[in-house]
């Protein structure tokens, strides 16, 4: 008895943060479908910024935020991405021998999301400044484009950016907690997107909270939005907000990591 509790003691002190980081990093990066995921959402968020961009008439317009629309769409593969990368080992049965490297459940929860996150956050960053370029680029040359020196440009693409990631690492929280991957998905998208439309028309009040709504309507807006019945968020709330979701998720996750089977 001695000498198991002295090896997995020995087992726990050998694996800190950084090791555990580490080993995630290779997991991470060795799946092609990581890079083909945030690629396309890449492509995507500048696609959906030209398009914008093209068809803008109305100069007087939240510019920063037409070129910054497509992140929005985007949010919705960060999260399944962040699913992915839970549940995935959950279908191959690596969790198994991960758990067993590293006995620390949430230590190896905080390990892949602050790898998770930081890819994460450095796609959605690329996404957001790429796009703002682009779609500044395309507009009309009657509508003057943005810069990022005007007064909350510049915020509100970094914190796109911070909004992809986020809705990521909520998605891995979710994985975290549910472990089977057709589920994790089915609430992130009926958590993100389509409780915003019921929300939309049975508790408008409370949309401003969601958090589609919070990154659509308050991190990458320059002008501060209100539909008549509602106000957004202002966009350091918004980020709390978006934050305190992901520390949630997360902190139930590993809470129920510790305690169930592997």
């Amino acid at each position: 008895m001695t000498t198991t509790t002295t090896a997995t003691t020995a087992t726990r002190d050998r694996y800190r943060f950084p090791q555990v980081a580490r080993m995630e990093w290779i997991k991470l990066r060795s799946l092609r479908s990581t890079w083909w995921v945030l690629a396309v959402t890449v492509a995507g968020a500048v696609g959906i910024a030209v398009a914008v961009g093209l068809n803008t008439e109305d100069a007087a317009a939240d510019l920063t935020n037409n070129a910054l629309a497509g992140i929005s769409l985007g949010l919705l593969l960060a999260g399944v991405l962040g699913v992915l990368v839970m549940t995935g080992e959950y279908t191959s049965g690596m969790v198994r021998a991960t758990l067993a490297a590293v006995p620390n459940r949430p230590l190896v929860l905080a390990a892949k999301a602050a790898v998770f996150g930081t890819l994460a956050l450095a796609a959605g960053e690329a996404a957001g400044f790429i796009s703002f370029f682009a779609g500044a680029a395309a507009l009309p040359t009657a509508v003057p484009a943005p810069t990022l020196g005007q007064p909350g440009v510049l915020r509100a693409v970094v914190l796109s950016g911070a909004g992809y990631c986020l809705i990521g690492v909520i998605g891995l929280g979710l994985g975290a907690i549910i472990r089977h991957t057709p589920a994790a998905i089915a609430v992130l998208v009926g958590g993100v997107y389509v409780a915003a439309q019921f929300v939309a028309v049975l508790a408008r009040p409370l949309m401003p909270y969601l958090p589609v709504s919070i990154v659509a309507n308050s991190l990458t807006t320059v002008q501060p939005l209100s539909d008549g019945q509602v106000r957004f968020l202002s966009p350091w709330t918004g980020l709390a907000m978006l934050c305190l979701y992901a520390a949630l998720t997360l902190g139930a996750g590993a809470w129920l990591l510790a305690r169930r089977d592997a």
